[in-house]
């Protein structure tokens, strides 16, 4: 085959010209209905966020219910929680599946169904099974979801706002986890449960009306409604026709399926490495480690309410990953991840000394008592300042988590992956976040009995610091750049 040889030519010549070109045609492209089609998809990361969120509030409403059938334990309260991530690495495998078989449409609309029919049977739930099976059907659907969602929205969105869109799958994210937190003030599990229903409700209905993605129909020989799709997303003056041949000339050298010869590509082995580095390094920058610790750091801080405490947590989240997706095409995708990884290295860092500095004053104060029987007298205002202290460096560490490393490596996963490896590249990087969550915070408790609290934080920071490293080294810069463009460069490039 010289189809390869025949397009390389084609792809590389006169750049600055082939530029202006696609900036001619971005200058005649109207947005209005892809941001329609971007919200209809989002919906699904928002109901993912209530998924998240709705344990929180909900457990303790179910540990203080009169309703014995109902009535869960720490030990169940802590497996209702935790069972959506084994329904979520479930989700993520079926997704990479699905989205291939399906398309990225369909497959939408198929993952509202779990999400509506589990929390349908957590609302009619009579026993501990059915708030179980409840979990686990919203966690495949969220696992489904946070597969597919970032694939649409970067296959039907242009490069002048590919950022911005895939940003808004992690800020829904946030913000339906602190819709879930704020309902959970003033109603209780079951009409908390009827509520977070109503966005995979009307993702089903709006997807009906939002198109395919043009590169999934044009990889199923789909010309005509690849066009159409087009020509709605870009609306009516843009010519539809002349992305369709771009799309088309630069995957006319690619196989329509994956075999396993392809694992030696450049352009499917390169991706993949960056991609799966990037879900286990977000996951081991101990985010979960600081919402383990953030209600005792706010209780010492004076904030008696744990349910007030983590509205603040979920609303700093949200606002600094909607600082993220605003800027993103500006900044770019590496300036957001180095200061990201930077804020979090240090923020951490005065976390250790935080909980180091807390370790000597304990032992301070049991020595003093131990010797003059005069406990009471131990002022506390030291502990207070050192409480503040940590409340500033978790402040810290949720703003740099939520301007980088938690929206950014879900939008690159979306950006890298030819389109015949995109099904399956995004199946392993969702299921190695999912591992490394489920890996991170069961073995949370036992580094800390290990090395101690301040040893833990340190060890975070020190991975955060690599975070840094790999970014600068390996993660490509995919601002501004067609999806056949960033697949160009793991191609043809070595990194720089």
């Amino acid at each position: 085959m010289n189809h390869e040889e025949e397009s390389r030519p084609l792809l590389a010549e006169s750049p600055e010209e082939d530029r202006s070109e696609q900036d001619a045609y971005l200058d005649k492209v109207k947005n209005g209905k892809l941001y329609l089609a971007t919200f209809a998809a989002v919906l699904g990361p928002l109901s993912f966020g209530f998924v998240l969120g709705f344990s929180s509030p909900a457990i303790p409403d179910l540990q203080r219910t009169t309703d014995q059938r109902l009535r869960l334990s720490t030990e169940e309260g802590s497996w209702f929680g935790s069972v959506v991530t084994i329904g979520a690495g479930l989700g993520g495998l079926l997704g990479g599946w699905i989205v291939e078989k399906l398309g990225r449409k369909l497959s939408l609309m198929f993952c509202s169904l779990p999400f509506i029919f589990g929390f349908t049977i957590i609302i009619a739930a009579q026993n501990h099974w059915m708030l179980y099976v409840g979990r686990v059907l919203t966690g495949l659907a969220s696992g489904v979801t946070s597969l597919v969602v970032p694939l649409y929205i970067s296959e039907m969105a242009h490069e002048r706002v590919r950022g911005t869109m895939g940003s808004c799958v992690q800020l829904m994210v946030v913000t339906g986890i602190m819709g879930a937190y704020i309902a959970g003030l003033f109603l209780d599990w079951r009409w908390l449960a009827i509520t977070c229903s109503i966005p995979p409700t009307l993702m089903l209905v709006f997807m009906c009306f939002m198109p395919e993605t043009p590169r999934y129909l044009l990889s199923q020989g789909k010309r005509r409604e690849a066009e159409e799709a087009l020509r709605f997303l870009r609306g009516p003056n843009a010519p539809a026709e002349w992305e369709c041949d771009k799309i088309e000339e630069a995957s006319r050298d690619e196989e329509a399926n994956l075999s396993l010869a392809d694992l030696k590509d450049p352009g499917v082995y390169k991706p993949l490495g960056v991609g799966i580095m990037m879900m286990l390094l977000q996951q081991f920058t101990g985010i979960n480690a600081i919402m383990f610790y953030a209600e005792n750091i706010f209780e010492q801080a004076h904030f008696k309410n744990g349910s007030v405490a983590s509205v603040v947590v979920a609303a700093t989240q949200v606002v600094f990953t909607a600082i993220a997706a605003v800027i993103m095409d500006r900044a770019g995708r590496k300036v957001l991840l180095i200061v990201s990884g930077v804020a979090m290295c240090l923020s951490e860092v005065v976390f250790g000394v935080y909980f180091k500095l807390s370790a000597v004053k304990q032992g301070n104060s049991s020595l003093v008592s131990t010797f003059m029987g005069a406990q009471d007298t131990i002022s506390e205002a030291p502990q207070v300042d050192l409480a503040w202290l940590a409340l500033a460096s978790m402040g810290i560490f949720i703003a740099g988590f939520a301007i980088g490393w938690g929206p950014t490596p879900w939008l690159v996963m979306s950006e890298i992956f030819p389109t015949r490896a995109r099904g399956l590249g995004s199946a392993v990087c969702v299921l190695t976040n999912w591992t490394c969550a489920f890996i991170v915070t069961k073995t949370f408790q036992n580094l800390i009995d290990l090395i101690t609290s301040a040893g833990t934080f340190w060890m975070f920071s020190v991975l955060c610091a690599l975070n840094v490293i790999f970014t600068i080294l390996f993660v490509p810069e995919t601002k501004g750049k067609t999806l056949e463009e960033i697949q160009a460069h793991f191609k043809r490039t070595r990194y720089h």
